[in-house]
């Protein structure tokens, strides 16, 4: 494709997002490509990134189309970015040339926008705070709260391009093997600081085209997913529940670490998610798995109460620690979102809890930076659960001394490099 026709797709790509404005930007691209099989990996790369890069500064560019009086469209959006984040060689009219397959050629109108922002700064001293660090107006006073001094630099790590890490599977390799295995198809990788399996792979590359990923030897995890499966510390011949699995990620993570011996199941109330993992867990040569449909009036947990040796809630949340992957997010999220969510926490918690055998360990866990979801949904556990106290990580489960404190585990992309990550250790008692 002509750069050209790469800048018309984005524009094509954002509009069919703005059309479906509640359903995830992965998911609408993930459509949007498949209905264009034309649009080589090459030229999706490029169209997603110049699509997401919009995504990142979204209230930035409204603020700027807003003080121009220009109304905010996918179009104006892009003619937006490209005066006020400039690349070499990337001249708005040259880019909207109006041959085929090309965007329309700029009016007189949208040169003029194209004049008067070239050479502005994208964040402006007039702009509110919520606006210049791209969160909503009702999360700044609970981000303000709990960050204080550092939020901004904490928000300046959480919009950034999110990092490519790895798992890599010790049912079938070493991290050794993996790592020269990649290298062999030309990505180079480095060992993770925090996950004693993770690798990390510069910039966006296409891993799920490398014999490694295709063999099973490497799974596509942020390391902050594999520092959750590293807590909840699954061993052989445990019995081993994933309650929330989605797609069995952790799944997989546990079902390595119990050396595929024992028995672990994978629940989900989405009956999709779960046929998706059939594939996952094959290609991992995971075979002591098996995946359970949560259905309403299901009696499965109270036939199991007390029988798990490990219980890993991986709750439904915000998702506020994946905005790096998940820039849309921010503009989904509501006020309203947060309080059905945490109700939603605390029931699943409660369920998940009888499920624990004496002695044996639930680890809460969400991809959100937030207290109300976190620590705070934890300290209201434990009031009402006497039976339960907070454990710190065995030595033996590979994770660095210091990570976890008193039982939990905040991680975040600033200090961590990692998605923004929570979770809690808890055992039952005797």
């Amino acid at each position: 494709m002509t750069p050209s026709a790469r800048l018309a797709a984005a524009i094509d790509l954002l509009t069919a997002m703005e059309a479906t404005p509640r359903r995830p930007a992965d998911a609408v691209a993930n459509a949007f490509f498949r209905e264009r099989r034309y649009i080589g990996g090459g030229d999706r790369r490029v169209v997603s990134t110049r699509v997401w890069s919009v995504l990142r500064q979204w209230r930035h560019v409204e603020w700027w189309l807003d003080r121009a009086g220009v109304p905010a469209t996918p179009r104006s959006r892009i003619i937006a970015m490209l005066a006020l984040s400039p690349r070499p060689g990337e001249a708005p009219q040259d880019l909207f040339a109006g041959d085929r397959y090309a965007a329309a050629p700029l009016s007189a109108a949208e040169r003029d926008l194209a004049a008067r922002l070239r050479g502005q700064d994208l964040i402006h001293p007039d702009m509110p705070r919520a606006v210049a660090l791209e969160v909503p107006d009702w999360l700044l006073p609970r981000l303000e709260a709990m960050f204080g001094d550092d939020l901004a630099r904490e928000i300046e790590a959480l919009s950034g391009e999110a990092t490519l890490d790895l798992r890599v599977n010790l049912l079938k390799t070493t991290r050794a093997e993996a790592r020269r295995s990649l290298a062999a198809d030309g990505i180079m990788a480095e060992d993770t600081m925090l996950s004693p399996w993770g690798l990390r792979v510069p910039g966006r590359q296409p891993v799920t085209a490398t014999a490694a990923f295709k063999a099973g030897l490497v799974e596509i995890q942020d390391e902050g997913s594999q520092v959750v499966v590293a807590a909840a510390d699954a061993r052989p011949g445990m019995r081993v529940l994933d309650y929330c699995a989605g797609a069995a990620g952790k799944t997989l993570g546990m079902a390595m670490t119990m050396q595929n011996r024992g028995h672990i199941v994978a629940c989900d109330v989405s009956e999709a998610r779960l046929d998706g993992a059939v594939r996952r867990l094959r290609r991992a040569g995971v075979h002591n798995a098996e995946r359970h449909l949560l259905v309403p009036g299901d009696r499965w947990a109270k036939r199991r109460a007390g029988s798990f040796d490990r219980v890993l809630v991986d709750a439904p949340c915000t998702g506020t620690g994946t905005w790096r992957r998940n820039p849309d997010a921010r503009l989904r999220l509501t006020e309203q979102d947060l309080a059905e969510l945490t109700v939603k926490q605390a029931e699943i918690l409660d369920t998940a809890a009888t499920l624990v055998r004496p002695g044996g360990r639930l680890v809460y866990a969400t991809c959100s930076i937030l207290r109300e979801e976190n620590q705070d949904r934890i300290e209201t556990f434990m009031r009402a659960s006497p039976h339960f106290r907070r454990a710190e990580p065995d030595a033996e489960c590979g994770l660095p001394a210091g990570v976890a404190h008193e039982g939990m585990i905040a991680l975040s992309p600033l200090r961590d490099r990692t998605d923004g990550f929570f979770a809690a250790i808890l055992e039952r008692t005797a």
